[in-house]
């Protein structure tokens, strides 16, 4: 019984260790990205707006369905929020 509690604390130490270090890891890999976007918000900006442009001229119809689905998450982001501060 104490040998098997004794292994269970053991293991809880190690993945801890493990989630600390994983943990790390992503922080510096967001952060570079982050890092990116910020120097370069007003380029990906841009190339966002150009490809917007592009795809209006070359299908139409594809806009309008990624619009309304813009929109309808929207709606649904506003609704699950009002429900949560009626709570």
């Amino acid at each position: 019984m104490e040998n098997t509690i004794n292994e269970v604390i053991k293991e809880n130490i190690l993945l801890k260790e493990e989630n600390e270090k994983l943990k790390k890891l992503l922080e510096n890999y967001n952060n570079s990205r982050k890092s990116y976007y910020e120097k370069n918000k007003e380029l990906v900006n841009e190339k966002a707006k150009e490809r917007l442009k592009k795809l209006a001229q070359e299908n139409p119809d594809k806009l309008k369905e990624i619009n309304r689905r813009a929109y309808l998450k929207r709606k649904e982001k506003i609704k699950n929020n009002g429900e949560i501060k009626e709570n």
